[in-house]
């Protein structure tokens, strides 16, 4: 397809799995059930996600607790009291606390991307959880014995290694989820939040080639967690100049349901830089009605009047379901849509003779 488009990462989960992982939590099944129950639910997804004609697709992270925390799961140094993201609906997400050192991931990404390989041959892009997000871990006040310093340099050390392994083992893409970085801008207005956010990010990416970094795209929204987001109030304008200043290849950009598309569209024609591809959403996870192509088309006719043609592309807003026991949106919504978004794209492409 001459504009690229690719999802976000995560679709909702089946029923049959949704009820293993209560039963597992509950102790009425083994692990090893657990497991195959997670075998199904990727090989669906991957069969649905075929059939939608995506030349892109995930794992839909289906085998993740959740996209923030599945490289800590299961760590025994974790305190479950650390901070707290609040949403608009009123509920909130908490982040467990670094309890002591040293700092390691449990799981590596890769490990989902091998699993998804051995079912498809399409290219399978893999999302990892930014070091900025969990920096967030370490408490107020230094741990006994282990320094913000020494848990800084062992976060940069496996995030690296996250995304590192998914590139050697053959990811299309791999994309650091950064669903905080306008949060960071509610939680601190000055905006030295997301300037220290910005700068880990890069101290991660900084470790990879000027090549690899093509391959390495960084995507933002306000959060997408049963229907509501967490910083849809934040003025895209105070993210927009800071976020392109990372040394990526590609960003993701949440837009459907923003009231004033067209000046984001501006905003990233003047941030944005040559050599960054620009992956703008055009189906919103959050709305239960289905975009219809033509809807998509429209979205990308219109960015086209801002973002070069070679460097324009198409995603979701966000996950559809990054919490695994997000619920509140179907799994055939989702699967429509993204097919909504691979068709309207393809539509677009073809009025703009590219």
């Amino acid at each position: 397809m001459p504009i690229p488009t690719e999802p976000i990462g995560s679709v909702p989960r089946p029923p049959q799995l949704l009820e293993a992982m209560g039963e597992f939590q509950a102790g009425r099944i083994t692990q090893e059930r657990l497991d195959f129950f997670y075998e199904a639910a990727l090989r669906d997804t991957i069969q649905r996600f075929e059939a939608t004609g995506s030349q892109v697709i995930t794992d839909g992270e289906q085998a993740k607790p959740s996209f923030a925390t599945y490289p800590i799961h299961g760590l025994e140094n974790l305190a479950p009291d650390g901070i707290v993201v609040p949403f608009a609906d009123g509920h909130t997400r908490r982040l467990p606390r670094l309890a002591s050192g040293p700092f390691h991931y449990k799981t590596f990404a890769a490990s989902y991307l091998t699993a998804a390989h051995q079912s498809t041959k399409l290219p399978v892009k893999q999302a990892v959880i930014s070091a900025s997000l969990l920096s967030l871990l370490y408490p107020a006040e230094d741990l006994d014995g282990y320094t913000r310093e020494q848990f800084t340099d062992d976060l940069i050390g496996e995030a690296v290694k996250d995304i590192r392994a998914c590139l050697e083992n053959g990811a299309y893409k791999v994309q650091i989820d950064f669903t905080e970085a306008r949060l960071s801008l509610k939680l601190d207005p000055s905006g030295k939040l997301l300037e220290q956010f910005i700068g880990l990010n890069n101290q991660v990416l900084s470790h990879f080639s000027a090549v690899e970094r093509q391959k390495v795209g960084v995507h933002t929204c306000p959060g997408g967690d049963q229907d509501a987001t967490h910083s849809a109030d934040v003025d895209y304008a105070g993210l927009l100049p800071a976020f392109f200043n990372l040394n990526a290849g590609s960003f993701y950009l949440q837009l459907a349901s923003e009231k004033d598309r067209c000046r984001v569209l501006r905003l990233i024609q003047e941030h944005s830089r040559q050599g960054q591809t620009i992956f703008i959403g055009v189906t919103d996870p959050i709305d239960p009605q289905i975009e219809t192509v033509q809807q998509v088309c429209d979205r990308v006719l219109e960015a086209a009047e801002c973002i070069p043609l070679d460097r324009l592309g198409t995603t979701d807003d966000c996950g559809f379901s990054p919490f695994g026991d997000d619920t509140s949106t179907a799994r055939d919504t989702a699967f429509e849509k993204i097919r909504a978004r691979v068709a309207g794209t393809e539509l677009a492409a073809e009025k703009l003779g590219v």
